[in-house]
């Protein structure tokens, strides 16, 4: 059996599939779980490739330990969308770390992946830190006001609904709900294949906070290879010019570094032509 992800009429990734593990339809979304030969087991919404057990490290790492290595000190983390558990999973690393909460829309999205995935998560759904909840994470950042000090969006494309996730009121809200000092890191699609939403996403973002940075990392399962993530603050010194906090002693990464942190910020002039 093989599986082609479509980046554009004319151009996908294919996989080979040993097996189908779960298919689900739930309110919001198609939601599949499949082992393929290379990757291992992958998440699938609407046909759209979210994670693999072998790539997923370098997605999960870099949203999470730049900014909060960034921050000076975490406390409160707020992940909106995630339901994978990959992020809840690098936000509990870091010790300082007091209450992570992680809100996802559909919870068939969260119960396959602790059944079916469970390697990504690796235990952080059972973390006492941990605050799962199961609602729209829109509606979740508008009602709070200076309770976290990193948000992480872990979103699908910017389509359906997840499109809120990327307008400017989201933006403003989630400025409203961070702490003082506070930081917001999301993904933000790929140069390659999505280059449009790139541009109107780095536009509407720095109409909502004064301090805003993109760094990249590469993503072998998502479109082009090559993905892009926003950083921003209300104030202080822009995020890529605050040098990386040490991680946690006895944590260790396989793709995120204070080398990796630094270099990532320095975009290729192609990229830079997208956001400017």
């Amino acid at each position: 059996m093989w599986f082609t992800e479509y980046h554009s009429p004319s151009t996908g990734i294919t996989f080979r599939m040993k097996r189908t593990l779960f298919a689900g339809q739930s309110p919001f979304q198609r939601v599949a779980v499949v082992e393929t030969e290379d990757f291992g087991r992958m998440l699938i919404l609407d046909g759209t490739v979210q994670t693999t057990e072998k790539d997923e490290f370098v997605y999960h790492e870099m949203l999470v330990h730049v900014p909060l290595c960034a921050h000076p000190r975490p406390r409160r983390v707020l992940v909106v969308g995630g339901g994978d558990g990959g992020c809840l999973r690098e936000v509990l690393r870091h010790p300082g770390v007091e209450e992570a909460t992680l809100c996802e829309i559909d919870a068939m999205v969260v119960d396959c992946c602790r059944r079916f995935l469970p390697a990504i998560s690796d235990g952080a759904f059972d973390d006492p830190r941990a605050r799962v909840r199961i609602e729209d994470g829109v509606k979740l950042v508008r009602r709070s006001r200076r309770a976290f000090d990193v948000i992480i969006v872990d979103s699908t494309d910017p389509v359906a609904m997840s499109s809120p996730l990327t307008r400017l009121s989201f933006f403003r809200a989630a400025r409203e709900a961070l702490a003082p000092g506070g930081l917001y890191a999301a993904q933000s699609q790929g140069p390659l294949f999505e280059a449009r939403g790139m541009r109107r996403i780095a536009g509407a973002i720095r109409k909502a906070f004064p301090r805003v940075d993109f760094y990249l990392a590469g993503v072998p399962t998502y479109p082009g290879g090559v993905w892009s993530f926003a950083l921003a603050a209300a104030g202080g010194k822009t995020p890529a010019a605050r040098p990386p906090r040490p991680l946690p002693p006895g944590v260790e990464t396989r793709y995120y570094s204070a080398e990796v942190h630094r270099a990532a910020f320095a975009l290729p002039p192609y990229v830079r032509e997208i956001i400017r």
